[in-house]
């Protein structure tokens, strides 16, 4: 599947290995690259992902964002918690027809009870497309 932290929760391993990252990430053709709390990396295809006119869908780019920034959180929360998304936003930069989209989840705020993630999707020429931030908060089971 993709670059995994040695030390990272075997519950969350195997749930993430076994479902592809979820049914919704499989559908849209999610790769996961690279996880961990500080750091997160995938592509999605822009086929299979376009509004009525073409464009990569918005949402789209937030499904990206909010896979990578949940796992990431989730990551952080560590054995015997897990993270519930609380807040996420997107600004749109610069639409897209057809290719890979990039996203790149970098850590803002790493605390015991909310992480804060911002992602930043660009295309394969390395242009920002879009910028998603996203608050979880942690939570024990």
């Amino acid at each position: 599947m993709t670059l995994l932290p040695p030390d990272l929760d075997p519950e969350l391993v195997d749930r993430l290995v076994g479902t592809g990252g979820g049914a919704l990430c499989r559908k849209m053709g999610i790769e996961f690259l690279e996880l961990s709390a500080e750091r997160s990396v995938a592509t999605m295809p822009v086929e299979g992902n376009t509004q009525v006119i073409g464009l990569l869908h918005g949402g789209a780019h937030v499904v990206l964002g909010e896979s990578l920034g949940s796992i990431s959180a989730a990551i952080h929360a560590g054995p015997g918690r897990y993270a519930v998304g609380i807040e996420i936003n997107a600004t749109h930069s610069r639409s897209i027809t057809e290719g890979i989209v990039t996203g790149t989840c970098t850590a803002l705020v790493l605390g015991r009870t909310l992480a804060t993630h911002e992602i930043v999707m660009t295309d394969e020429a390395g242009r920002r497309l879009s910028t998603v931030r996203m608050t979880n908060m942690l939570r024990d089971r």
